[in-house]
C-alpha cells in the first residue's frame, strides 16, 4: 500500500536535516568538497606573463566567457582547475553516444545491473584522462604558450600535466559528492561555479546603470523581468509530469480477494532535466575553441559568424543549438526510460493501462506520449535558452554575457534536482524513525 503522506514543509525538511546525522554528513562532505574544488582555482599555473593572458582573455569571444563561468573563472585567473569538469563533461558525452552505437556497452548498462554501471563508470574515467591530456595539450601548446614566459616544450609539457591533474580532482571531487554527498557532484559543480560569477555581473552591471542613466536602468530592468520569466518557465518543465492512469487486477491472498487498486505511471516532461543543456552547450563550444585556436583566419571568421551567439549570423548559432538541445533531450530519455521494459513490468505485475492491451500495445502507447512529451520540453527548453539571450542582444547589455539562459536553465535545474533528492532523503529518514519506533 502507498502512502499518502505529504512531503515535508521547508522547515520540517530543515529540522531534519539538523537532526539527522546521516544526512549531516552528507551535506558536510558536499559543502567541504564544493569549498575545496573553490579554492583549487586560484591556485595558479607557473610561467604564465599573467597581464598578458587577462588582456587577451577580456577580448575574446563570448565563449571563453561560457567555459569561464562553468570553471568558476578558472580559466581567467588560469589556476590549475582551469579545465574544470568540462572533460568529465565532454568524455560523458562520448561514452553516452556510445552505449547507443556499441552493443556490448548497452548490455552493460542495461543487462549487467549495478556491476556493469561501475564498468562504464572506469571507462568513462579513462576516456577522462585521455580528453584532459588532449584538451589541455592543445590548450597549452596553441594558445597558452604565446603567453608563456619561456616558451617551449618543455612548459608545454609540464603545463598540461598540471591542468590534467587539476581536471583529473575535480572529476574525483565530482564523484565523491555524488557517492557520499547529496546531489550530482558534476552538477553541483558547474552550479557553484556560475553562482561564483554571479557577484561580477551584478557589478558590472551596476556600473553600467551608472554610467547609462534612465534608458539603461530601464533596459536592466526589461531584461531581469525576462530572466524572472524565464525562471518561472524553468520550473514549470521541470515539474510537469503526465500521469498515465494504471489498473492492477484482481488478486486472491489465501481466503481474501483483494480489489482492483488504482495508481500512476508518471512521465516527465523533461526525462532529461539540466543535462541536455550542458551536452548542447559543450558541442557548441569545441567550433569556437577550434576558431580560437585556428591560424586559418578565415575558418576562424566563419565560425565566428555562424557558430557564435554574438556573431552576425547568430541565427545559425541559434538553430544548431535548438537542434541539438532536441535530440540530447531525446537521447536521454531514451536511456532513462525503455518502453518495452515498463510494458513487461506491468504484465507481470499483473497490471495495465486502461483501454490499451498488456504487451506491445502497451509499449508502443507509452513510447508515443513520451515521444510527445520529450518533444514539448526540448522545444521549451530551446527557446528558453534562446530568446532570453537575443532579448539581452537586442537590448544592449553586455554585462551579464555568458551568464544568461543557459546558466539560468543549469541553476534552477539542478537547486529543483538537489532539493529533491533532499527531501526525499528526509522522507527516508522520517519513515525509518517510525519504523524502529
Amino acid at each position: 500500500m502507498i502512502s499518502r503522506d505529504k512531503a515535508p514543509t521547508a522547515q520540517e525538511t530543515f529540522m531534519q536535516m539538523a537532526q539527522a546525522a546521516g544526512l549531516r554528513g552528507r551535506l558536510l562532505v558536499t559543502v567541504g568538497v564544493l569549498i575545496l574544488v573553490r579554492l583549487g582555482i586560484f591556485l595558479p599555473v607557473p610561467g604564465i606573463d599573467r597581464p598578458r593572458f587577462a588582456e587577451a582573455i577580456s577580448g575574446s569571444n563570448s565563449i571563453f566567457g561560457l567555459l569561464d563561468i562553468f570553471s568558476g573563472r578558472g580559466l581567467s585567473t588560469l589556476g590549475v582547475f582551469a579545465l574544470g569538469i568540462l572533460p568529465f563533461i565532454n568524455a560523458s558525452i562520448i561514452i553516452q553516444l556510445l552505449t547507443a552505437a556499441i552493443p556490448s556497452l548497452e548490455n552493460l548498462q542495461k543487462n549487467e545491473g549495478e556491476a556493469g554501471r561501475r564498468k562504464i563508470s572506469q571507462i568513462t574515467r579513462y576516456v577522462t584522462v585521455c580528453w584532459a591530456i588532449l584538451q589541455s595539450t592543445a590548450f597549452s601548446a596553441l594558445f597558452l604558450q604565446q603567453f608563456a614566459l619561456n616558451p617551449g616544450p618543455i612548459f608545454v609539457a609540464e603545463t598540461a600535466i598540471a591542468l590534467t591533474a587539476g581536471s583529473m580532482f575535480v572529476m574525483w571531487a565530482s564523484e565523491l559528492i555524488t557517492e557520499r554527498g547529496i546531489g550530482n557532484g558534476a552538477s553541483l559543480l558547474i552550479f557553484v561555479n556560475i553562482v561564483a560569477s554571479l557577484p561580477k555581473a551584478l557589478g558590472d552591471t551596476i556600473d553600467l546603470v551608472q554610467v547609462g542613466g534612465r534608458e539603461t536602468v530601464g533596459r536592466v530592468i526589461v531584461l531581469i523581468l525576462v530572466f524572472l520569466a524565464t525562471i518561472v518557465g524553468i520550473v514549470v518543465v521541470q515539474e510537469g509530469m503526465r500521469r498515465i492512469p494504471i489498473i492492477s487486477a484482481r488478486r486472491q491472498v489465501g481466503r481474501r480477494v483483494l480489489a482492483e487498486q488504482r495508481s500512476f505511471l508518471p512521465l516527465r516532461l523533461n526525462q532529461g532535466g539540466v543535462m541536455p543543456i550542458i551536452f548542447a552547450a559543450a558541442i557548441l563550444s569545441l567550433p569556437l575553441l577550434i576558431a580560437n585556436f585556428a591560424k586559418n583566419a578565415e575558418l576562424a571568421n566563419i565560425i565566428n559568424t555562424y557558430l557564435s551567439p554574438s556573431g552576425s549570423g547568430s541565427w545559425v548559432y541559434a538553430l544548431v543549438y535548438m537542434i541539438s538541445i532536441i535530440f540530447f533531450s531525446y537521447f536521454y530519455s531514451s536511456l532513462i526510460l525503455n518502453p518495452v521494459d515498463v510494458a513487461q513490468n506491468l504484465k507481470k505485475m499483473g497490471s495495465s493501462i486502461p483501454g490499451i492491451r498488456p504487451g506491445k500495445a502497451t509499449s508502443e502507447y507509452i513510447e508515443r506520449v513520451s515521444n510527445r512529451l520529450t518533444f514539448l520540453g526540448a522545444i521549451f527548453l530551446g527557446l528558453v535558452a534562446i530568446i532570453p539571450t537575443g532579448v539581452e542582444s537586442a537590448l544592449g547589455v553586455p554585462t551579464f554575457k555568458g551568464l544568461g539562459a543557459t546558466s539560468l536553465l543549469i541553476l534552477v535545474g539542478v537547486a529543483i534536482d538537489t532539493a529533491r533528492q533532499i527531501q526525499t532523503y528526509v522522507i527516508s529518514q522520517r519513515y525509518e524513525g517510525m519504523v524502529k519506533q
